[in-house]
């Protein structure tokens, strides 16, 4: 067996689980341990907190070793580097809270907090679809638009802890309102719930987007729908490929499954963008599936 100074230790914190995980980075399809709680997030803070060191503690119990010193968790949100308090996440109760002092005092260990689309960025990074490039863009296309930049293996955070937020960039000016009280970025266009929702304005018809992509040979407003998401994802991306211009880019997140993204119709429209004679980066699917926030959570704390 692996000595503990080997293993990595990585929590996953959602809405409504809590993952852990106790990871061999040199074999992470096979982690050491690996188990789930409920987050059981409308108890509220302290109670999340109890639900986060019950799983360390079946952890400690399903691993003989010595304990490692250290555990990752990623969750919503980000921490701000300079109140360290939590911000942005969707579990509200959550926010305004010294969420990794806390849980260090509780746990008596220490603790590393990541975004969570830092958390899948850096697991295809390192483990995953993307390891061996030198700059990678990790994608989080579902409910929302989030994403992360690793360099040689390591997050960038920023100045004010939110590189790689492109779901906040502003494509279309004066546009759609998002829940920020933002107007026109790129979230509120190709994000699921976004595309669901001018589908149902084309027409009239509520559906999810595994059905409305079906459809798209056959139904006008589903073939609008994907039209839209060919025009506003090369448009969204050439933002980052002009600043960051990532070595390759993994998509994740239920919109991140659809085959259009991965198409040459798509790679010709972002370099018809760029700033470059053409675009030459890859994009790439994960393969990590949902394990990529508990093993991006347990990488961060090798770096």
């Amino acid at each position: 067996m692996k000595t503990s100074s080997s293993l990595l230790v990585g929590l996953d914190l959602g809405g409504t689980k809590i993952e852990g995980a106790i990871v061999d980075p040199n074999r992470p399809a096979e982690p050491v341990a690996r188990l789930r709680h409920p987050t059981e997030s409308s108890e509220g803070y302290d109670h999340i907190l109890g639900q986060i060191g019950r799983v360390i503690e079946d952890l400690r119990r399903s691993y003989p070793g010595k304990f490692p010193g250290i555990v990752g968790l990623g969750t919503p949100g980000t921490l701000d580097p300079k109140t360290q308090l939590l911000r942005g996440s969707n579990t509200q109760c959550l926010n305004g809270r010294p969420l990794r002092a806390d849980l260090e005092k509780r746990l008596g260990l220490r603790v590393e907090i990541e975004n969570d689309a830092n958390c899948f960025a850096l697991a295809e990074a390192t483990l995953g679809a993307a390891r061996g490039y030198e700059t990678v863009f990790g994608i989080i296309m579902g409910t929302g638009c989030g994403g992360g930049y690793v360099v040689h293996n390591k997050v960038l955070h920023g100045c004010h802890g939110i590189a790689g937020e492109w779901g906040q960039l502003v494509i279309e000016p004066g546009g759609r309102l998002s829940g920020y009280g933002t107007r026109g970025i790129v979230e509120t266009y190709i994000a699921g719930p976004a595309l669901e929702g001018f589908y149902e304005e084309e027409s009239g018809v509520r559906l999810p987007l595994k059905e409305i992509v079906a459809r798209a040979g056959a139904d006008p407003a589903a073939a609008a729908t994907i039209e839209r998401l060919k025009d506003f994802f090369p448009r969204a991306l050439a933002f980052i490929i002009d600043t960051f211009d990532p070595h390759a880019v993994v998509i994740g997140g239920g919109v991140g499954n659809l085959d259009v993204l991965y198409t040459d119709e798509i790679r010709t429209r972002i370099s018809q963008l760029i700033f470059a004679p053409k675009f030459e980066a890859a994009i790439l699917r994960p393969e990590l599936g949902d394990s990529a926030g508990v093993f991006g959570a347990a990488m961060r704390t090798a770096n």
